[in-house]
């Protein structure tokens, strides 16, 4: 069985998502939001980022908006909210179940 592309985010990808959700960013600043948000959880390396943003990108999620030399800027596109949104309902679903299954 083949699975959809994008399906189910990883943690770095739902943090670069929520990254957008306030406006434009550059590598730098995405990078620097995720660290800050997960207070260094989540730690996003050149390779990691710049793969995750052109997936995105193919992917209809984010699109480019400045380039400006090697800075490139990004913003979320309406598909990529709507990625966005099931992702997080998709966790929050998680988190019900969990709860409702309580501690061992």
């Amino acid at each position: 069985m083949s699975k959809k592309a994008l399906e189910i985010l990883t943690e770095s990808m739902f943090y670069v998502l929520m990254s957008f959700l306030r406006g434009e960013k550059c590598g730098t600043e995405i990078a620097t939001f995720v660290t800050g948000r997960t207070g260094g959880r989540v730690s996003l390396g050149p390779g990691t980022l710049y793969t995750i943003l052109s997936k995105f990108e193919e992917e209809g999620l984010i699109c480019e908006t400045q380039v400006e030399g090697r800075k490139r800027t990004y913003r979320i596109t309406d598909l990529g909210r709507a990625m966005y949104r099931a992702e997080l309902a998709r966790l929050r679903a998680c988190i019900h179940d969990a709860e409702k299954e309580g501690e061992p």
